[in-house]
């Protein structure tokens, strides 16, 4: 982890990873490298690990700030991966990263073993889009190893999730989520300066639910976390124009935009360099606005 990333001071745009504190003042993209035969964007395109570090290198050229690395697809209908062949999938590729760069690496996982197993490697966060459900030992692990922890809502789970999800205000069941989990984690011993909250765009949420929480991200902040956005080729924006999935850079960087004015500081992409573009513009922007 750099020096020009770490920030001493305490705060909500603070988060604790491994003893040192990450500055969110400033956006920060968090490139997707799925290494998986089925992720809905980019599956099998990086299962070989060579060709994963590969384009590890090129977001790291592309502006990057943190890699987040993933063995089991979470796309809808997905089923579960067995722990030592998502082990097999995303060891040797964080090994190897933590060996050759300084960079910020994250684990994609729901498993706690696979977490240990990609911390040891030398990871530094894990992203855990069951919040602790899928694996009551996730939060024991998180609060030891003092790795960063995103915490994710999902309703249901990959393979049905999408099925017939309802709510009855989607906003305010995912904040009560959201605090339920926080204070569960508290108890199990984790700072909650360690914690990003992600809600979780297209995990069990129609079209309506997903482009209200993207409108009111701003509402979510006031837990006092920074928040994460994965809107990256999602199906809601083929919902709204019918494009495919290789179509959706314009409406991905219109959701980063929208995330970025209320606040969000961290996104995760499929599209590193168009992202860190359009923020770094943006932001530069702004600052000159009066």
């Amino acid at each position: 982890m750099t020096e020009d990333r770490v920030s001493y001071e305490i705060g909500q745009n603070k988060w604790l990873i491994k003893g040192q504190e990450l500055h969110l003042n400033t956006p920060l993209v968090m490139g997707i490298l799925n290494v998986t035969p089925d992720s809905f964007s980019d599956g099998a395109q990086f299962i070989d690990p060579a060709k994963a570090v590969s384009r590890a290198h090129q977001m790291l050229a592309e502006g990057v700030d943190i890699i987040d690395v993933g063995g089991e697809s979470t796309r809808p209908g997905s089923l579960p991966v067995e722990s030592v062949e998502e082990i097999s999938r995303v060891v040797p590729v964080i090994a190897k990263l933590a060996s050759q760069t300084d960079a910020i690496i994250s684990i994609d996982t729901q498993k706690s073993s696979v977490a240990k197993a990609a911390l040891d490697a030398g990871a530094h966060i894990v992203n855990d889009v069951s919040a602790g459900g899928s694996d009551l030992e996730m939060f024991e692990l998180v609060g030891e190893s003092m790795a960063g922890y995103i915490l994710m809502h999902m309703q249901g789970k990959p393979e049905t999730m999408q099925d017939a999800p309802v709510y009855g205000d989607v906003l305010d069941e995912v904040k009560e989520y959201f605090m339920d989990r926080l204070q569960a984690a508290a108890i199990a011993g984790i700072d909650i300066k360690q914690i990003v909250l992600d809600p979780g765009i297209g995990f069990g949420k129609t079209l309506s639910d997903n482009l209200r929480l993207m409108g009111n991200m701003r509402s979510i902040g006031d837990l006092k976390r920074p928040l994460l956005l994965g809107a990256s080729r999602k199906s809601f924006i083929g919902m709204i124009d019918n494009s495919t999935v290789d179509q959706r850079l314009g409406g991905s960087l219109a959701a980063v935009i929208s995330a970025y004015q209320q606040g969000v500081r961290l996104f995760r992409v499929h599209d590193v360099a168009e992202t860190r573009q359009v923020l770094d513009i943006f932001s530069a922007i702004q600052k000159h606005s009066d």
